[in-house]
This record gives structure tokens, sequence and C-alpha cells, in this order.
């Protein structure tokens, strides 16, 4: 099989779809590698790199989409993208389509079969392709919410860590998770003072054996969200259900009890947001301010950090990258974990929660690959 990889063109995204190490991989497996000039030169890599572990180098993203029979990528297809696709192609990559109908309507117009990182599964019942951004986003939350609730941003002017005969800041987490959790043991290693709020009893039995009563655990209530929310410095939403689209925990009317220039983190926004108040922002122009509130909702927050997150995502996707380019579609049809990943196949959704969110009759995956 033909792997193809071309340059992420969102906004301030640096990362990319295959690192030199994953193309000798491919290469191994008998595969041929096309990749686009200059695809890994966020992360250091350059053309010399791709080549000398066994790629080809496509001049445009045009070659790479016209000559591959899989695209391997990291954010969405833009428009442009999408365009691009076609009927007998397979699309690995992020795709986040509860939030998205216009993305949806292109890959189903497209006929292209796209198998989405956020849905693939495992054995443990986790999103091991979602699993290392989450990390990389959670810890980040909080590194972008303390420079957000510095006074020059418009936050706060709060540190988060304190000093002594100063209370350190509050940092209020929604969602106990994989984002949850790396974003308390960032906020705890500040020395902020933290609370992870989840519906889950066992998970918050967890998180208190994990931190040894370093951070505070509720049980997720109307009145827990008021109590924790107006009294945090720094609010970061955690939550997920997979492939769906994300409830909204924060309503409008909360932020005028929360302290003026506190900070919203929405980790969530990729999936819609967990705050009624959330628009998607970019790296370039990060934060915007309602009733007072800062919001942070950057779409692809690991791509500030691509070097560690390239090889994080890497590491994670490789295993099912090379199944689908060793197999082609019977890899989706022999591994169900693979099947939870497909989202679209030949102009129809094939996922629950996606077909649920958008309005559209879902196709049993299974059905829809024999046909």
């Amino acid at each position: 099989m033909r792997v193809g990889c071309p340059k992420e063109i969102k906004n301030h995204e640096y990362r990319v779809g295959l690192t030199p190490g994953s193309v000798r991989e491919y290469v191994a497996h008998g595969h041929e590698v096309l990749v686009e000039t200059g695809a890994g030169a966020g992360i250091g890599a350059d053309d010399n790199a791709y080549r000398a572990a066994g790629a080809a180098i496509a001049k445009t993203a045009q070659e790479v989409f016209e000559k591959s029979d899989m695209i391997v990528k990291v954010k969405e297809p833009q428009p442009g993208e999408w365009a691009q696709l076609r009927e007998g192609q397979i699309l690995y990559t992020y795709l986040h389509l509860a939030p998205d109908p216009e993305q949806t309507r292109g890959l189903l117009a497209s006929g292209v079969t796209a198998v989405a990182y956020e849905t693939v599964t495992d054995d443990r019942g986790g999103l091991p392709l979602l699993a290392p951004m989450s990390e990389v986003a959670g810890r980040l939350s909080i590194q972008a919410g303390a420079t957000a609730l510095q006074k020059a941003n418009g936050g706060r002017g709060v540190l988060l860590g304190g000093v002594p005969g100063v209370l350190p800041g509050k940092v209020t987490v929604l969602g106990g998770g994989v984002v949850g959790l790396h974003a308390a043991k960032m906020a705890v290693g500040l020395g902020a003072d933290v609370t992870i709020i989840d519906r889950s009893i066992p998970r918050l039995r967890q998180l208190d054996d994990i931190f040894n009563g370093r951070v505070h655990t509720r049980y997720s209530t109307v009145e827990a969200l008021e109590d924790e929310c107006f009294s945090a410095d720094i609010v970061v939403g955690a939550v997920l259900i997979p492939g769906a689209a994300a409830p909204k925990l924060v309503s409008r009317e909360m932020l005028s009890g929360m302290k003026k220039g506190a900070v919203l983190v929405d980790v969530a926004i990729d999936q819609g947001g967990c705050f009624e108040t959330s628009h998607a922002t970019t790296h370039a122009d990060p934060t915007y301010e309602v009733d007072g509130i800062i919001h942070y909702c950057v779409a692809n927050m690991p791509g500030a950090v691509p070097v560690t997150s390239a090889h994080a995502l890497n590491n994670a996707t490789l295993h099912y990258g090379l199944q689908l380019a060793d197999k082609g579609l019977k890899a989706i049809i022999d591994d169900h974990h693979l099947r939870n990943g497909l989202n679209v196949h030949k102009g129809r959704i094939t996922n629950s929660a996606v077909a649920e969110a958008l309005g559209y009759e879902m196709a049993e995956p299974k059905a829809v690959l024999a046909a």
C-alpha cells in the first residue's frame, strides 16, 4: 500500500502524522510512503530525514492525496483537503465529527473510509489513540490557564502556587479522566489548591488514592459545580463522551457567580466544549473574555509542543496504522477496536454517537464493509 502524509495546515499546527521513525516501520512492512515536503519541519525533521527513513518526498499536498491509498494525518481535514479525498481511500486521523457538520458532509460526499483516532478502543475499554494527546492537553491546560491568569493577560493576577503567607490559587477540574488526571498532576505540582469533580464514585476513589489526599474530590452535582466554579481561579473542562458532543456543564448564567478575571480552559472544545460560552480559538489568538471571565479554547492544544506530542501520538497510532496498511479494510472487519474507530465509509456514518449528534441514520460497520 502507498501511505501518504501531507503537511498539517490547521492554524499553528506543527505536529506531523508520521515521524521518520514511523516511516521506517511502514517501509519495513513493505509499504511505500509519500511525505509532503516540509511536513516534519515543526518537529525538526527535514526532508532528508524522511528520505533516509525510506520515504519519497512529494512537492505538494495534492500529489500526496492523488497518489496515496491511505492518508495519515493529525488534525481533521480542512475544506481544501476533504475535497481531495476519494472513495477507496482510507483516512486515518483525528476527526471530532460530532460538533462539525460541515466536515461530516465533506467526508460523506468524498466516499472516503475515515478512521478516527479518538474512537478507536482497546481491551481495557480505553481510547488508546486519544490518551497521549489527552495527557499532553491536560498538562498544557494548567500552563495555559496560569498564563491567562496573569493580570497583563486579563486574568485575576494570581500565582497558582502562592508564596509563604499568601494562599495558593484554586483550580477546579471538571472530569477525572485522562485529561483531568494530568491537569491535576500539573496543578498540584505547582502548589495549587485542586478539586476534581466527577460523577463516578469508583474513579473518585482511584483519584483519592493516586493523590494521597493532595487533591479534593467531589461528586458531580449542580451544587458542587457551582460551589467549586464560583471559588476557582482556573476551571479546566476535561469531560469526554467518546465520539459525542461534550455536555455543557457551565452555563453563561454561572459566569456571574465566578471571580472576575478567573479563567476557563476548555479542553473539550474539540467535541464542542463543555462551557456554554465556549467557541474554538487558535494559538494565534487563544483567549477571549465573556462577562469578565477569560476563556482559553484552543482546539489543537498539543500542537503547541509538537516535538513531544507528535512522537507520543505516533507511538500510539503506529500499531493500528500498520494493520490498516497491511490488511486494508480487512483490518477493520477483523478488529472490533478499529471498527469502533470507523466513523465514515462510502457516504455513510458508522459511529452511533456521531450519527445521534448530527441527526444521521447510523450504518452498522460490519454490514457496510461487507457490502
